[in-house]
């Protein structure tokens, strides 16, 4: 069994990576943190240690398929796309810009190594069990992840692929759930409330492995934060490719996960970070830049 010195590197570019996406947000004005840092450890295991890709050939066929259906989560998935070389870091200051390849949320027509547009919740799922289709189909054997939220399991699209997925045996696709537990909106509890509602995990007392289980659906439960854990199941998920079942991973996971303001905080949602805030997160996180 690896170290943890083995993950060590996945660590400080995970840290690396939130940093990005808050002072990313913090320049454009606009965006979202929490999400991206409950999933940044799993997509940095993905981008880094997991997946087949070729940064520098964006569309090789045999490449690994990721797709982020949680969509408005996009800065995290630019800001590792980043670090592991599609794209300039320096072009993350964009995000959100007019003309940008960068937009709110992910856009195939715009930035080379995107498999398809997300945004529109509980779509992603089904885009990925389509190429994983097609790649049986076709007789190839890259594997395709997709990643879904917690809040995102109220789409009943999703809840479709969740259901077709294992009919065609499907082992080449692997979804992996961000349960942060938090949404930015929750249920309105009575007529003429005006408040938001329970933001609330809505899943908190569902047995979800069992649901998923039953199925069809090959289930792991981890700690989405540690690498020791999330490597090794992306990479069993990879493995069974060749298999009838799909994978789904369960990962539990912090909304905010780094910065000790913003953790289970659904206000970090989508809140812009103020320069004293940006300080506070530099230091926490141990990297060398800070606004002043």
């Amino acid at each position: 069994m690896s170290g943890e010195a083995d993950f060590k590197p996945l660590a400080e570019l995970a840290q690396r990576g939130r940093w990005l996406v808050i002072s990313t947000v913090a320049g454009s004005g606009a965006g979202h943190v929490g999400g991206p840092f409950s999933a940044m450890d799993l997509m940095v295991s993905l981008y880094f240690r997991v997946m087949k890709v070729r940064p520098e050939e964006p569309h090789w066929p045999e490449r690994d398929r990721f797709i982020l259906s949680k969509g408005h989560s996009a800065i995290g998935q630019y800001t590792v796309m980043a670090l592991r070389g599609y794209l300039p870091v320096e072009e993350l200051k964009t995000f959100d810009k007019g003309r940008s390849r960068l937009q709110g949320h992910p856009d195939v027509t715009k930035l080379p190594g995107l498999e398809t547009s997300t945004g529109s919740l509980g779509q992603g799922l089904s885009v990925g069990l389509g190429i994983a289709l097609g790649a049986r189909l076709r007789g190839q054997h890259f594997h395709t992840f997709v990643m879904i939220g917690d809040g995102e399991l109220q789409e009943g699209m999703i809840w479709e692929a969740l259901h077709v997925a294992p009919r065609y045996k499907l082992g080449n696709l692997t979804t992996i759930l961000d349960w942060n537990g938090l949404q930015q909106f929750g249920w309105l509890l009575r007529p003429g409330q005006k408040h938001r509602g329970d933001r609330r995990d809505p899943w908190d007392s569902v047995d979800l492995k069992g649901i998923f289980e039953r199925l069809g659906w090959r289930v792991q439960e981890i700690d989405g934060h540690d690498f020791s854990q999330i490597v090794p199941a992306l990479e069993a998920a990879k493995a069974s490719g060749s298999s009838d079942q799909p994978t789904l991973i369960i990962a539990r996971t912090v909304k905010g996960k780094g910065v000790h303001f913003a953790e289970g905080k659904h206000e970090w949602h989508s809140k812009v970070a103020t320069k004293e805030e940006l300080n506070i997160v530099a230091a926490e996180l141990g990297v060398e830049e800070a606004v002043l």
